[in-house]
């Protein structure tokens, strides 16, 4: 089905003839709003390192020594973990926040958690407070989780908007990265054994607040969200912030373009609520509240919605219960379990995870849209459960005689090495890519949100149900992560292909033509109300709304 020749497509042909570039051209192209986002997407690398820190601070002596109560049963391990992963309720709680406060002033106050929970924990002197400080730095970086991509959005152009969210993703997977290879330095402090510093293990902790710092002092210095600006009704400097990041006159063309699809858009959503919901408007706490829920509420009650909060809800799940965070948080333990003797050496192969992870990710960011998601999950997911497979089988025969077959530990860390390269291609930037784009524009944040907190929720399982199973059932914890990598994949069969489809399109493969006609009907009749439908010049329409809006 062609897409319906409306404001979308009127919008996108004025934007093609003015020359708008996609991918690596448009990056270059927008060099200040790539800086500007590089540097936001710090909150991603906050991200990344705190969850990729702990898996070789557990392992260490020193550590061990001190919260020996809290490593020495498997279940407590498991909490010392999957604390973090209450970041989902940061998530909820930003959404409100991110309205109210801003998207800027947001960061800056996940940040101050961030930074209050990392402090509590670099100085601990027990368990409790470990559990506390990671509590309070998953309230932190689940808020980085969501606010920062969501910046990052409002302020690219379009062209690149898509590859602003994928490079968050590649900022996580950097500071997975650095987390290692700082944990693989630090551990020689004082010695391997019982000479070990306590330093080995509070200097990686310590050093995740000096680039909190860095992004909590600069994001000052970052321009307003130019789509809260329009949301609060300062337009003009909206469009001053457009002009500056774009380095373009305000007057030009592309700006007064980009300004009315904002301005639009912020009509649709606004019109949208006040026609389904016109007995919660008035802004204060409780009909905000109310309006939420209510518009999550409907989510679950349209069927064709229904559907894909599943698709959103369960690719989630799938990426969760490939077992790559089991991977990025107990690694150390499971190259040692692997037969790799000396925590050096088992920490030295936990380090070549995060970077044959980061470098995987690199060409997924290129040539995803190109490739389709289908092809790309499906591949990654067969691929990483023929490595548990083949890892558990081995195991299996060698788990109670790696010393005499160190050959086959080899064999099995690699094939850890290969799986951690079929993530970072396919299902580590996919499975967030599906989330964001199969929505009607409508709910699409709270489709959104509702795909984020899937993934918060099953890291969390995981974080807490491995080391139990690393403990009683062993080898088949590989065994189980194959088997649902290999059901991820199926599920992929079931779900249709996102890449390149329109909104129109995309409404039809899931079966809710009518939510698309009436979303397509109320946007063009705005477009058309403040000039963008090709009645008017762009120039003129914006012009006319300028006037009115300094009244």
């Amino acid at each position: 089905m062609a897409p319906v020749a409306g404001a979308g497509s009127y919008a996108a042909e004025k934007r093609k003839q003015l020359g708008g570039k996609s991918g690596i051209a448009g990056l270059m192209q927008n060099k200040k709003v790539f800086g500007l986002t590089v540097f936001a997407s710090m909150g991603g690398l906050l991200y990344g390192y705190n969850q990729g820190v702990f898996s070789s601070v557990l392992a260490m002596y020193s550590f061990d020594q001190r919260m020996s109560s809290a490593v020495s049963d498997a279940g407590k391990k498991g909490w010392l973990v999957a604390i973090l992963e209450c970041a989902w309720l940061g998530t909820l709680v930003t959404g409100y926040l991110a309205d109210k406060l801003s998207r800027r002033y947001t960061i800056i106050l996940a940040v101050v958690v961030f930074i209050i929970g990392a402090i509590v924990q670099v100085t601990a002197q027990g368990p409790p407070a470990i559990y506390g400080g990671r509590f309070v730095v998953g309230l932190g970086v689940g808020s980085l989780s969501m606010i920062v991509p969501l910046y990052n959005a409002e302020l690219a152009p379009p062209e690149i908007r898509g590859s602003l969210v994928a490079l968050q993703q590649l900022s996580i997977v950097f500071g997975i990265l650095i987390s290692f290879w700082i944990d693989y330095g630090t551990n020689y402090i004082g010695g391997t054994g019982p000479t070990q510093s306590e330093a080995a293990w509070r200097l990686p902790l310590a050093l995740q607040i000096v680039p909190a710092l860095v992004l909590g002092v600069g994001t000052l210095f970052l321009p307003f969200s130019p789509r809260w600006l329009v949301n609060q009704g300062r337009d003009d400097e909206a469009l001053a912030v457009l002009s500056n990041t774009r380095n373009l006159a305000p007057e030009s063309e592309l700006i007064r373009l980009e300004f009315l699809e904002i301005k639009g858009q912020y009509l649709f959503e606004k019109e949208t609520s006040e026609t389904k919901y016109p007995q919660w408007q008035d802004g204060s706490f409780s009909s905000d509240m109310k309006l939420g829920l209510h518009e999550y509420l409907s989510l679950l009650k349209t069927p064709t919605l229904r559907r894909r909060v599943m698709v959103a809800t369960v690719t989630m799940f799938f990426q969760q219960f490939t077992g790559i965070n089991a991977i990025l948080y107990y690694a150390p333990t499971i190259f040692q379990n692997l037969g790799l003797t000396g925590n050096t050496i088992s920490l030295l192969a936990t380090g070549v995870v995060g970077i044959v992870m980061f470098l995987a990710t690199i060409p997924a960011v290129l040539y995803v849209d190109q490739l389709g998601r289908r092809p790309v999950l499906i591949s990654g997911a067969f691929i990483m459960a023929f490595c548990h497979i083949l890892v558990g089988i081995l195991s299996s025969k060698f788990q109670d005689s790696w010393p005499s077959h160190k050959a086959a530990g080899w064999v099995a860390c690699v094939f850890v090495w290969i799986f951690s390269i079929a993530f970072g291609y396919s299902w580590g930037p996919c499975a967030w890519i599906i989330v964001s784009e199969i929505w009607p524009l409508s709910v699409r944040a709270k489709g959104v949100s509702i795909g984020a907190s899937s993934n918060w929720m099953n890291n969390f399982i995981i974080g807490q149900v491995t080391p139990p199973m690393m403990e009683h059932i062993r080898y088949g914890t590989f065994i189980f992560f194959g088997i649902f990598s290999f059901l991820g994949g199926l599920f992929i069969f079931t779900i249709p292909e996102t890449s390149r489809l329109t909104l129109e399109e995309m409404d039809t493969i899931f079966g809710s033509e009518s939510v698309a006609k009436e979303d397509q009907e109320r946007q063009d009749a705005i477009y058309r109300r403040i000039g963008l439908l090709g009645d008017q010049t762009p120039e003129k329409g914006a012009s006319e709304h300028h006037e009115k809006s300094s009244e």
